[in-house]
């Protein structure tokens, strides 16, 4: 009988290199315990092949730690702490000092300035749920250790978590389909569940089936719509959306290009020719 191998998608091994935590696991040429890093681009892509134009799998966001297991032509093959995803990015975007964030973005989006004034060209655009370290608060700013200022309105600390993650989920509405995207400029369906339970403080996998195996629990009545609540969550094959009300689904899709609000009937009755009927319905995915 083969062996199964734990899910690369997030266990970092390849042929010739896993992490140290997988001796046993699988069998490859040599491991290594990696090292800490920290993004300090405002995102940076995570791609299946350390090339530019090789296929977007999720983002990291600023702040955010990695785990660097090997470094190679501008490449760095990492490991995600916040949801353990492993891909490839560029190295330039991570930073060898280590900061302890205070805060987290929790506006859609904001800008980053080189100076306590709103007319002065911004040097960076942040994403909700990137991580900053605030040194002090003036006024309408916050300076962060790194001179850079930010709106302080647009910050919360970390720890005080948004309390209704479909609320934040509808921030989203509007922002282009990207799939990959884990940023305010582009995301996927599952990537606006995952960052909408973060703010909530609920820890929350990358991927759809990731998402439909551990999130809330199954609904066993879910073709009777009317059942339906705001916060319950629908699942097709590879894709997924959330109820604002009795009757309405907000989900990021290809079909609109972007994050949109349509009626439940219309959304199940279009994707089922595409991916499928829906394969499950789950309550409580917000509780933490």
């Amino acid at each position: 009988m083969n062996k199964q191998l734990p899910d690369p998608r997030i266990n970092a091994y390849r042929d010739d290199l896993a992490a140290e935590c997988l001796r046993g696991q699988v069998d490859v040429m040599s491991y290594t315990k990696g090292e800490t890093r920290q993004l300090v681009a405002a995102s940076a892509p995570l791609r299946n092949q350390p090339r530019f134009d090789a296929p977007l799998e999720s983002e990291l966001l600023h702040g955010e730690r990695v785990t660097v297991y090997d470094e190679n032509e501008g490449w760095a093959w990492a490991q995600a702490e916040q949801d353990s995803y492993v891909g490839y990015m560029p190295g330039d975007a991570l930073g060898m000092e280590m900061t302890l964030p205070t805060h987290t973005v929790s506006a859609r989006c904001t800008h980053l300035y080189p100076a306590p004034d709103i007319k002065v060209p911004p040097l960076d655009l942040l994403s909700m749920n990137a991580r900053l370290t605030v040194a002090e608060e003036l006024g309408q700013f916050a300076r962060l250790t790194d001179g850079r200022f930010a709106i302080a309105s647009h910050l919360t600390a970390l720890g005080d978590y948004a309390q209704d993650f479909v609320s934040v989920a509808e921030r989203f509405l509007g922002t282009p389909y990207l799939w990959g995207g884990r940023t305010s400029m582009g995301l996927d369906c599952s990537s606006l569940i995952q960052l909408s339970l973060q703010a909530t403080g609920v820890a929350c996998p990358r991927d759809t089936d990731m998402q439909e195996a551990t999130l809330g629990e199954p609904l066993p009545d879910w073709k009777d719509f009317s059942v339906l609540e705001r916060g319950d969550l629908l699942f097709w094959r590879g894709h997924m959306g959330v109820m604002t009300d009795t009757r309405h689904l907000l989900h990021a899709n290809a079909f609109h290009m972007a994050v949109a609000v349509e009626p439940v009937t219309e959304a199940v009755s279009r994707i089922e020719g595409s991916e499928g009927p829906v394969t499950s319905v789950r309550r409580g995915a917000g509780t933490p």
